[in-house]
């Protein structure tokens, strides 16, 4: 619905991956403040998974994740639509689901299908400007660039090297694979003009 939302999901992002029960005062504390000064400062965390790219779109979210621990996916999606529905109802004094059914999970099958996940994800904002991306139809690649440039709330920014949620991402696979932040940069530009949400149908995430 707003800002805070946003920090909220990227909190819960951060706090629900752990093996470790959720501090029950987590829930309380001001997102700001626990994204500005305590995210790196908490006890060392038992990561569920990797989250290696992640966008929210104001009525759903992306993510790229590989498990760690025996069951990690399903425990950390359990936790986090569960937390994150929790602190919505109270927020927004709604109650019943916030989710619409199961989350879906597709897994990665192939050099093919890796290689595009990231894009599309970090692509997914270009719906609410231009979503005539999905049919390569874009007319103008530059201003879709600079959109991509503003929209905080993906791991676009830091795999372009511009901190914006560091610690909450696992980026150093993708990044062998992109050729360092340098070489993910310079793949945008050529990305945006020949990407093709067709050649992931098989493996559609909508």
């Amino acid at each position: 619905m707003d800002e805070r939302d946003y920090f909220r999901f990227i909190h819960d992002l951060f706090e629900f991956n752990d093996t470790a029960p959720a501090s029950r005062n987590s829930h309380r504390q001001t997102v700001r403040h626990r994204m500005s000064h305590s995210l790196a400062k908490r006890h060392k965390r038992k990561l569920l998974v990797q989250i290696h790219t992640f966008c929210l779109m104001p009525n759903h979210y992306h993510l790229l994740v590989s498990p760690i621990v025996e069951n990690g996916i399903p425990q950390f999606m359990k936790k986090l639509n569960m937390g994150y529905a929790k602190y919505f109802n109270e927020r927004h004094k709604r109650s019943g689901a916030l989710w619409q059914g199961k989350y879906k999970a597709v897994p990665i099958k192939g050099d093919p299908h890796f290689s595009w996940i990231p894009y599309y994800i970090h692509f997914n904002p270009l719906d609410l400007i231009m979503p005539e991306w999905r049919e390569r139809d874009i007319k103008n690649p530059k201003e879709a660039e600079r959109y991509l440039e503003t929209y905080r709330w993906s791991s676009h920014f830091d795999y372009l090297g511009k901190k914006n949620f560091p610690s909450l991402t696992q980026r150093e696979f993708l990044l062998d694979f992109f050729d360092g932040e340098d070489g993910y940069a310079r793949s945008i530009p050529k990305m945006l003009k020949s990407f093709s949400v067709d050649a992931g149908k098989q493996c559609s995430l909508e």
